[in-house]
């Protein structure tokens, strides 16, 4: 039977506040084998029953099920719409309508009622305490509620309360943006929660990353001086009447009872000041002060529909030690990204102080030299009531570990959990396989990612750093789409990208970018230049790319093609004879063949930054071309051929030899195609050499590392692949999870063999830039490869490279038309191969070392050789063959 499994939109099963008719996708379900769409038919409506229709479009004979665009309805604001979908297929068979999908548009272009409100004055621009703000308001007379919505956004960080209960299950809003280009404002469904007669809402407000202490400056006020709410909440009458109630000069503020709050630092809360039923009825605040107006430029404000940062999830402790040095420390077994919540019982005036860490010393005591500056401190004073139950509200910490410094009474695990915090991505990668350090790598890859998505790709979650690194996010990008939905995240960055650009292209270290103009402690940027390294700057072309292929939707292309386009054009305009490189660049970032006290590696500056300039130019082009923008298709085409004869020619001797005899060097040149064909295989050789001088082990740094099993297997070096994958001993992925990691490590060896530390200045547990590996685990050892020509994965390549000695892998991605399964099982040369693949796509299924074929019902394998070639449809097939 034929249904639609899903409908979504914006690739999110709901949305709450857009801007514009979000792009609708649906995935499939059927009984048969090679099911293809033919024909579908869309509605909208504004009741779930589809009594009244907006619109609809017919029959529209089309196989596109993913990214459909609706251009004739004309939205309202503040109004909430449901959408379904039935589709035919080439079966014959026609779907009944689909579940329904649901959204609510925020404030389109209606103009912002209300102003940016604040209970701060001038004199408070260096205070990190947290403010309260309030309005009672009464409903109108004489009609019953239809639908209320409020919209609202903050300078700062925000919690929203109507009638005292929090709006919401999202914190840290409204999020890190480029505040002065881009504010992101959130809108919530308040229908059910109105009461009939009085009202209030109210808010908490924090310096977050707006006015509070940030970088490893330790600078702040970066966007402003002051804290403000903006709120506009729309009610409409089932009378057909509307009552606006928004931010003015008609609220009152106060302070809260928490005096601190620093994303770095921590937060005290001083319970004893708490004012209780503040932000309901009945509570008199004839003693709060007026609040300010605050100037902002209120057409920076845009819609968040989705991704918000929510608690994903709970942990418990693991143990309650007591280390040699006598301190109490909470482990809970994970290192992540959140917050501790605690139940305590006490007297007034009691506290609870924690002190949240990565790992312990070689002698197992607590060890927070590695979060330089940053407290990570909690202070709680206890009112002295019953049981009492906190958790921060305006911070967060990256830990394992948690010293408990102060706590009345006896510290049980009972009274501790972990709350883990990090944007709402729906998991969509799984790997599974027989050798269990492998399956804990891929935890690790996975549980860096939850610790450095907060909103932005920062590089780590515990220090006093947490910047969005673009070398870091444009290394994992690829890697953490495989493993979470991850369209909408970068999609909201890479804005902030685009805004900060400088006006001639020049793409910022850090986005959103609080560097420049700043002088950074440990390396300095501000003689070197804030902006335009190879590889990070990249992040401008590479990452846009890639939500394209993994997602096929050119909507993002479109947002980000000049600033794409103007990243390219800086590197032209800088280039000497096409090879590139600008003041400072962090080359291939604390690669293991740097020179002693060096955090840059040997592989020469002008080949890292043309490698990648040759590398953005030809993505750009394809873009072009993916855009139908034929004109600068041809131009940049053009340019990337010109690039690469030129690296050629540099870097290049006539015989043949790459002129830097480094792993990087030949790393990015093989995965790049830069290699003059005729020597590809004396670079694929000197490649390998260079591996095995170093035993097998990698000594590549940031930019190198990526992309090093891919450049051996695509060359026909799988088994060298996996040895450097499967190694144990420093330096290797295995090495970590061997030393008991559960993320990934900034350094090969942050913890050294003998339990000292690599560093305390630069050495982050939770670090997820070497996870990038977890790339190859889905493109090459379960073999899910995204076609350039069908992105999205409309067109699946399967080629699994098996080997490393293990006996299975199972993998799935969850992609935009469903699961892409690929399992794969060896006894003796018996190879068992088993494939599901989405309705509505096609796959072609690739195998190397093929001998005898087996079986392969359903699947028509041409072969030649010892590699095999079968163009599939949907549906679920086993291959078994001999290897040869």
């Amino acid at each position: 039977m034929l249904s639609v499994k899903k409908i979504t939109l914006d690739y999110e099963l709901s949305l709450s506040g857009v801007d514009n008719f979000p792009v609708i996708g649906w995935e499939i379900a059927s009984d048969q084998q090679s099911v293809k769409q033919i024909c579908y038919q869309l509605q909208v409506s504004h009741d779930k029953y589809f009594d009244v229709i907006l619109f609809d479009s017919g029959l529209i004979n089309s196989d596109a099920s993913a990214n459909v665009n609706i251009n004739d309805i004309l939205l309202h604001p503040s109004t909430r719409y449901f959408v379904r979908v039935r589709i035919n297929d080439n079966h014959g068979e026609e779907s009944p309508w689909s579940a329904v999908a649901e959204f609510i548009t925020g404030m389109m272009d209606t103009p912002w009622s209300g102003d940016f409100i604040s209970a701060e004055n001038s004199a408070d621009k260096d205070n990190s305490k947290v403010t309260l703000v309030r309005k009672p308001f009464s409903l109108n007379k004489g009609s019953a509620v239809a639908s209320a919505y409020l919209h609202v956004s903050a300078l700062g960080l925000y919690q929203f309360y109507l009638n005292g209960q929090k709006v919401g299950d999202d914190v840290l809003t409204p999020g890190w943006t480029s505040y002065h280009h881009h504010l992101l404002y959130q809108t919530y469904d308040l229908s059910e929660q109105l009461q009939r007669d009085d009202n209030v809402i109210g808010a908490e407000l924090a310096a977050g990353w707006f006015k509070g202490d940030m970088g490893f400056t330790r600078d702040r006020n970066y966007y402003g001086e002051q804290t403000a709410l903006i709120c506009q909440l729309v009610i409409h009458y089932q009378d057909g009447t509307q009552q606006i109630v928004v931010t003015d000069d008609s609220w009152h503020g106060e302070d809260s009872p928490i005096l601190f709050s620093e994303i770095y630092d921590g937060e005290i809360c001083d319970a004893s000041l708490e004012r209780e039923g503040w932000n309901n009825t009945g509570y008199d605040a004839s003693y709060w002060r007026p609040v300010s107006l605050i100037p902002y430029d209120k057409k920076v404000l845009t819609a968040q529909s989705a991704c918000k940062v929510e608690k994903i999830s709970a942990l418990e402790p693991v143990a309650i030690i007591t280390t040699a040095q006598g301190d109490t420390v909470i482990d809970f077994g994970q290192n992540l990204s959140g917050w501790v919540e605690f139940k305590v019982s006490g007297k007034l005036g009691d506290k609870v102080i924690l002190r949240h860490f990565e790992t312990l010393d070689a002698e197992g005591n607590v060890y927070l030299d590695n979060l330089r500056s940053a407290k990570q401190r909690v202070e709680y004073v206890l009112k002295g009531d019953a049981e009492e139950v906190y958790h921060p509200q305006f911070t967060y910490q990256g830990f394992r570990y948690v010293k408990v410094e102060s706590y009345p009474g006896k510290i049980l695990p009972e009274n501790f959990r972990a709350l883990v915090l990090h944007s709402d991505m729906a998991h969509t990668g799984h790997f599974n396989c027989s050798n269990e350090d492998l399956n804990q790598l891929h935890h690790n890859i996975l549980w860096g990612l939850k610790g450095n998505f907060v909103d932005v790709p920062t590089d780590c979650p515990q220090r006093d750093e947490r910047l969005g690194w673009t070398g870091d996010a444009q290394i994992f990008c690829r890697t953490a789409s495989y493993l979470m939905h991850t369209r909408n995240f970068f999609a909201k960055w890479l804005r902030d990208l685009r805004h900060d650009q400088t006006p001639e292209g020049g793409v910022p270290h850090v986005v959103p970018d609080i560097l420049t103009g700043h002088c950074a402690n440990d390396i300095n940027l501000a003689a070197g230049g804030t902006h335009s390294a190879a590889a990070w700057a990249d992040a401008a072309v590479i990452n846009p790319w890639t939500m394209y292929l993994m997602y096929g939707d050119t909507r993002i292309l479109e947002n980000q093609y000049q600033s794409m386009k103007g990243w390219v054009d800086f590197m032209l305009t800088h280039s000497e004879n096409l090879i590139w490189r600008y003041k400072l660049q962090f080359g291939d970032w604390v690669a293991l063949d740097a020179k002693e006290g060096s955090y840059f590696g040997a592989t020469p500056t002008d080949l890292v930054c043309t490698a990648y300039f040759a590398h953005s130019t030809e993505l750009f082009s394809r873009a072009a071309k993916a855009l139908n923008r034929t004109e600068d298709f041809e131009r940049y085409s053009a340019l990337h051929q010109q690039i690469v004869q030129r690296f050629q020619d540099e870097f290049f001797t006539q015989s043949g030899r790459l002129a830097a005899r480094t792993q990087t060097a030949h790393i990015l040149a093989l995965y790049f195609n830069l290699v003059p064909e005729p020597f590809r295989e004396r670079t694929v050789n000197t490649l390998v050499e260079l591996l095995r001088e170093h035993d097998g082990h990698l000594v590549t740094g940031f930019v190198g590392t990526p992309y090093f099993c891919h450049a051996l297997s695509q060359n026909g070096r799988e088994r060298e692949a996996w040895e450097l994958l499967l190694k144990e001993d420093f330096p290797s992925w295995l090495y970590q999870v061997k030393a008991g990691a559960t993320t990934i490590w900034e350094h090969w060896d942050g913890l050294k063999p003998d339990g000292t530390m690599w560093s305390a200045d630069m050495n982050s547990f939770n670090h997820y830039a070497y996870g990038a590996v977890g790339e190859w685990l889905y493109r090459s050892v379960a073999g899910i490869e995204a076609d350039v020509d069908e992105p999205g994965f409309k067109h699946v390549i399967i080629e699994p490279t098996i080997g490393g000695g293990l006996s299975f892998v199972d993998a799935t991605y969850q992609s935009i038309y469903g699961e892409i399964a690929v399992g794969w099982k060896v006894l003796d040369e018996r190879v068992t191969l088993n494939v599901t693949v989405p309705h509505n796509t096609h796959a072609t299924i690739k195998l190397s070392s093929l001998g005898e074929l087996l079986s392969a019902q359903d699947v028509d394998f041409k072969q030649q050789g010892t590699s095999g070639v079968a163009n599939i449809g949907s549906g679920n097939y086993t291959v078994e063959y001999l290897r040869a």
